[in-house]
């Protein structure tokens, strides 16, 4: 399938999509925020630099496009257009998503991840993914992953996440 813009345009529109503080990082912190959570935003000395540190709880949040992270959910679809491309890049994302997070669970780090498709669009729950979160920081569980519409729990360090059976949003990760 040809793309419908122009190779200039596509550039400049890829070009103004953001790494870091985009909208729904932004939504997460603000919420953390309200409810009364202090934290760092994307500490460079960290394997990863994680959306958001909270170092006194030892934990780490991100914030992962299901795009760009290639999360198998209604919000992901790979481009027709330079497909082997794009399988690539989304690849190496997902590999280095998982060096990053065994890096920092050998560190000691807490680490949740909180997936775009729990934020927006048909399946959202924003509410519940942030009532999720907050009892993950307050308690001492190593690992979260939010994510509609299932609830997968991370089996290993830096393996990939298994279907879990039941309902619901989130479950806390061994």
């Amino acid at each position: 399938m040809a793309d419908i813009v122009d190779s200039a345009t596509r550039s400049r529109m890829m070009s103004g999509i953001r790494g870091r503080d985009t909208k729904p990082e932004k939504l997460v912190r603000s919420l953390l925020h309200r409810r009364g959570f202090r934290f760092r935003v994307n500490r460079k000395d960290l394997p990863g630099k994680p959306d958001i540190v909270f170092p006194g709880l030892r934990a780490v949040v991100f914030v992962h496009g299901c795009f760009w992270h290639g999360h198998d959910c209604p919000l992901f679809r790979l481009p027709g257009t330079r497909t082997e491309f794009w399988a690539a890049k989304i690849g190496r994302n997902r590999a280095n998503d998982e060096k990053v997070v065994s890096a920092l669970r050998m560190s000691g780090w807490r680490v949740a991840t909180v997936w775009e498709c729990v934020l927006r669009g048909r399946m959202k729950d924003v509410p519940g993914s942030i009532d999720a979160l907050e009892v993950w920081l307050r308690s001492d569980t190593p690992a979260l992953e939010l994510r509609s519409p299932v609830i997968v729990p991370v089996t290993s360090a830096a393996g990939p996440p298994e279907a879990a059976s039941g309902t619901g949003l989130a479950k806390p990760c061994n």
